[in-house]
């Protein structure tokens, strides 16, 4: 039977071109959507990639058949915006977090959306901006700087940071230090696919200001954090509940690593009971976090 993922993985593979940049839009790994595609072609008896070194390209009968899968998708969509219409607790709302968003503001961003039904997402910034663009999600808050073609975003929010360091390396708790103090061990960065722009703003601040100590790449924050723990890294982070034993909190002189949001969204799509009240009282709250 022929479904709405299927006709999103066309469209996906077909805008995108390649098979993992078409999985990020759709919020899938690789492989379902190979076998999303394989099974796509066996419904509709045609071929409609040329697989390629890396790449893709739609054939005859794929151009024929994309502006159909195209309608349909957009017909489904209209359709789902309906039904919400008629659900007594209103649409359901979509909203996607980056990790870098501290628990507790991540509950507050949530809690400013006027539905009961709101679905949150985390995942990276890079994973967050296809997904809003193809309609997956309403709102997200992702890293800055990021390339928002097509998106509508909010102000910049700067989220202050504190270094997280093994108290073998300063025992006085609370004690503000400059970066170049810290370099003893190596910064927890996260892989820099995750949201290049911003990634790439951080290790030109570590560069500019602590040209020595270099940095150590984590999966996540608790991968992180474990390290920290076990005196092989240092942490800097926007979250103010974090902490492990053995662990010391220390401001960072002039705050050079902030963590920059933006509230961000497809505005020709955005369900228009989110607008303008809802855009306002999210954006209150990211601008309180930061104060």
């Amino acid at each position: 039977m022929l479904t709405e993922r299927h006709l999103q993985i066309f469209v996906a593979l077909a805008d995108e071109q390649h098979f993992g940049d078409a999985a990020r839009v759709i919020g899938i790994t690789q492989p379902p959507l190979s076998q999303g595609l394989r099974r796509l072609e066996a419904l509709v008896g045609a071929k409609l990639f040329e697989r390629g070194p890396g790449r893709v390209q739609l054939t005859p009968a794929g151009a024929a058949l994309l502006p159909y899968a195209r309608r349909a998708l957009g017909s489904l969509e209209e359709f789902h915006h309906a039904a919400g219409a008629q659900d007594p607790e209103g649409p359901e709302l979509r909203l996607g977090l980056t990790p870098e968003v501290p628990p507790a503001l991540g509950a507050a961003v949530a809690a400013a959306l006027p539905s009961g039904r709101v679905t949150v997402v985390t995942a990276p910034t890079s994973q967050l901006l296809p997904q809003l663009t193809s309609t997956r999600l309403h709102l997200a808050v992702v890293l800055h700087p990021a390339v928002l073609d097509g998106l509508e975003a909010g102000p910049i929010t700067l989220l202050p940071t504190e270094a997280l360091v093994p108290t073998t390396l300063h025992p006085d708790d609370g004690v503000p230090l400059k970066l170049r103090d810290l370099d003893a061990l190596p910064i927890a960065v996260r892989p820099r696919a995750e949201a290049p722009a911003a990634r790439d703003l951080v290790l030109d601040t570590l560069d500019l200001h602590r040209p020595t100590g270099g940095t150590v790449v984590v999966t996540d924050e608790r991968a992180a954090l474990a390290m920290a723990a076990a005196g092989q890294a240092i942490v800097v982070t926007p979250d103010p509940s974090l902490h492990a034993a053995g662990l010391g909190r220390h401001p960072i002189v002039d705050d050079p690593l902030p963590v920059r949001l933006r509230l961000v969204w497809p505005a020709a799509r955005t369900p228009s009971a989110l607008l303008p009240d809802a855009l306002q009282r999210i954006t209150r709250a990211l601008t309180e976090s930061s104060s």
